[in-house]
C-alpha cells in the first residue's frame, strides 16, 4: 500500500503537529467509549523501519508485521517479540496458511514471495510474482495464496502446498486489499478505478466489477461471510458496505481521516476502520444485513492505520510509531514502534 502512504503521512503529520505527542499509548490507557472498546495496552516492538500489513494467527497467538527488510513476529499474550523473518526486500507483510504451516511474504522490490516455515520462521522457497507485490490473501477452499501486484495490475495465484504458480489474473487496475469469501471467490479493491473486482479462485476468471461510488480511493477491505457484505474503507472518509452477490451499495457510514484498513468480527457483528490521520478506530455495528450504524470512534494513536483481528479475544491489534518533524512513515523514531491492543 506504499502508493497511498504519502496521503496517509500528510494526514498523520497534521495530528502529530497538533498533539505534539505529549503522551503516548505506552503511557496510558483510554477510558471506554459507547462501544466499550478502548486501548487496553501496548506492546513495544522497536526498530526504526516502516511498516505495512499486519496478520494475526489467533490459534498460534502470533502477530506478523511487515517491516521493510524483515517481518517481526510478536506473541500477543506475552507481549514480546519472539522472532523475525529476515532477508526480505521491501516486504509488505505475510499471508498465512496455518493449516499447511506456511507463510507467503510479498516482497515489493524483489517481485517475489518468500515461502516461510511458520514453526522455524526460515525461508523454504521463493516464488516469482508480478511487479511490486503488495497485498495478499490465503483461500483455504482452493488452498491458494493470491498476491496482488500493484505495478503490473494483476494477481499471482500460488499453490500453497508446493509453492508453484498456477496462474495470473489480469485486474485492469491497481489492487489494494483483498479478501476471500470462504466459497472460493476472491474480492479485491481496485483503488485507481474506485471498484471492487471479484474473481474465481479456482478458474481465475474475473466475474464482476462493481462501482464503489460514492466511495473514492478504496484501500482496506473485509467481509461478513455469513451475510455476504463487503466493507471497503475509502480516502474520502467513507466505509462502503456492498452486497457481495449483487454489487449493490448498502450503506456508507463515515470514518476517520487516513483510513487504511478494514475488519469485520463475525461474533460481535462489528466492522472496524483504522484511521491513522485522525488517530481513531471507528466501530460500526451491523444491526441487520441492511442496517449499519457508527457506535464509536475510539482514540488510538496517530499513524495507526493498519490492523488485525484476534478472533480468540476479539481484540483489535494496530501498529504505529512516533516520527520526527516532517518525516515520512518510513522514518521512525527509535524505540517508539508499538502494537496497540484495543478491546473491551
Amino acid at each position: 500500500m506504499d502508493h497511498r502512504s504519502t496521503r496517509i503521512t500528510v494526514a498523520a503529520s497534521l495530528v502529530f503537529a497538533v498533539v505534539l505527542f505529549t503522551g503516548s499509548a505506552q503511557d496510558t490507557a483510554h477510558e471506554s467509549g459507547p462501544s466499550g472498546y478502548h486501548l487496553l495496552n501496548s506492546i513495544p516492538v522497536g526498530g526504526t523501519e516502516g511498516w505495512d500489513y499486519v496478520t494475526m494467527d489467533s490459534g498460534a497467538r502470533r502477530l506478523y508485521i511487515g517491516r521493510d527488510d524483515h517481518i517481526d513476529v510478536v506473541d500477543v499474550d506475552s507481549g514480546t517479540v519472539v522472532g523475525k523473518v529476515t532477508g526480505l526486500s521491501d516486504t509488505h507483510g505475510m499471508a498465512l496458511a496455518p493449516d499447511l504451516g506456511r507463510g507467503f511474504t510479498s516482497d515489493g522490490n524483489a517481485n517475489t514471495s518468500t515461502v516461510v516455515d511458520l514453526k522455524t520462521l526460515k525461508k523454504i522457497g521463493t516464488v516469482k510474482t508480478g511487479k511490486d507485490p503488495d497485498s495478499f490473501v490465503y483461500d483455504d477452499v482452493t488452498k491458494r495464496v493470491f498476491i496482488m501486484n500493484s505495478v503490473s495490475n494483476d494477481a499471482t495465484a500460488i499453490n500453497a502446498a508446493d509453492g508453484t504458480v498456477v496462474g495470473t489474473v489480469a485486474l485492469d487496475g491497481q489492487p489494494e486489499f483483498v479478501v476471500a469469501d470462504g466459497k472460493g471467490k476472491i474480492f479485491v479493491n481496485i483503488t485507481d478505478k474506485n471498484q471492487i473486482l471479484e474473481f474465481d479462485g479456482k478458474t481465475l476468471e474475473v466475474l464482476h466489477r462493481w462501482s464503489l461510488a460514492p466511495g473514492e480511493g478504496p484501500s482496506g477491505l473485509s467481509i461478513d461471510r455469513r451475510n455476504r457484505r463487503l466493507f471497503s474503507v475509502c480516502d474520502n472518509q467513507k466505509l462502503v458496505v456492498m452486497d457481495a452477490d449483487t454489487g449493490k451499495v448498502i450503506a456508507t457510514p463515515a470514518v476517520g481521516a487516513g483510513t487504511d484498513a478494514s475488519l469485520f468480527d463475525p461474533d460481535t457483528r462489528n466492522a472496524f476502520a483504522s484511521a491513522g490521520g485522525s488517530a481513531t478506530l471507528t466501530v460500526i455495528h451491523e444491526d441487520s444485513p441492511d442496517q449499519f450504524r457508527v457506535v464509536d470512534n475510539v482514540p488510538t494513536q496517530s499513524g495507526a492505520r493498519t490492523m488485525a483481528l484476534d478472533t480468540k479475544t476479539h481484540n483489535i491489534l494496530l501498529v504505529t510509531a512516533r516520527h520526527g518533524h516532517g518525516a515520512t512513515h518510513a522514518q521512525v523514531l527509535p524505540n517508539t514502534f508499538v502494537v496497540l491492543v484495543v478491546g473491551k
